[in-house]
């Protein structure tokens, strides 16, 4: 029997969950944050570490021959992982929205996913200040506090609202989406993992990220994906079973939307 057969999406839940309130919220609403800087330029706080810390442990407690790959490891030890985990693993963004959670602002997420022979079989993100817990299970659908969602039905690009990461997108393809859109709008929540949770409820039509980390798409990935998204890199092949480390994203609700950015990120 698979492990993701023996463990239940509620298992993961109720980790994200208790991790979610009784760490991230509590120092979320004390306002002090102890950070510091990471060589990309991002920031990683005392929560980000605690986090990792106890759902790590509490994964291996469910199941520990399972490998572990999170956010807040080497990256050294997260190749490691990657290639000699056999493709099996879970793969852990302990708080997703980092720098919102340092500036205060309400945007941040904690993320899960069991990866099995290469493919995400679970996922679960757990919204904590709005209390949204996002959940799938490879083949049966995605869910939002265990009710069913699905994406949006939006065919047409123009009306579309999309999730664009302009900073990370090479000159050309950034100048082309900001000054010649041909979609009605665009956001950047500051969390991939909610940008990916909300695409998957229809709260979005497309994503596009020029370099997400593994941690970044795993879970959400597969929540969009279970929603009914069209989810691959810029090039449409798939995340998995072959993930890398950092990969461009593209992602739709449609295949007209999809493939209309896909020709045009290939101009």
């Amino acid at each position: 029997m698979s492990r993701s057969n023996r463990i239940t999406v509620g298992m993961l839940a109720d980790i994200l969950k208790r991790a979610g309130k009784e760490i991230v919220l509590p120092a979320y609403a004390a306002s002090v944050v102890v950070s510091s800087g990471k060589s990309d330029g991002s920031i990683v706080t005392e929560t980000d570490l605690s986090c990792q810390s106890y759902i790590q442990a509490e994964l291996a407690w469910l199941d520990d021959g399972i490998a572990f790959l999170g956010e807040e490891m080497t990256e050294a030890e997260q190749l490691a992982c990657l290639h000699n985990s056999n493709g099996s693993y879970w793969c852990l963004d302990p708080l997703d929205g980092t720098t919102n959670f340092a500036t205060n602002l309400p945007g941040f997420a904690l993320s899960l996913a069991l990866i099995e022979n290469g493919l995400v079989e679970l996922a679960c993100i757990f919204d904590p200040v709005r209390d949204e817990l996002f959940t799938a299970r490879r083949g049966t659908g995605a869910r939002l506090n265990g009710t069913p969602i699905t994406a949006s039905a939006e065919t047409v690009l123009a009306n579309a609202v999309g999730y664009i990461d302009f900073k990370r997108l090479q000159r050309d393809s950034a100048i082309a989406f900001a000054c010649n859109r041909n979609y009605r709008s665009q956001r950047n929540l500051g969390s991939c993992a909610l940008e990916w949770a909300w695409l998957g409820a229809g709260r979005g039509q497309f994503i596009i990220h020029g370099g997400e980390k593994v941690w970044d798409f795993s879970a959400g990935s597969l929540i969009a994906a279970e929603a009914g998204c069209i989810v691959g890199n810029f090039d449409g092949k798939p995340l998995f079973p072959d993930a890398k480390l950092s990969s461009p994203v593209l992602a739709a609700c449609s295949r007209t939307i999809h493939d209309a950015l896909k020709e045009q990120l290939g101009d």
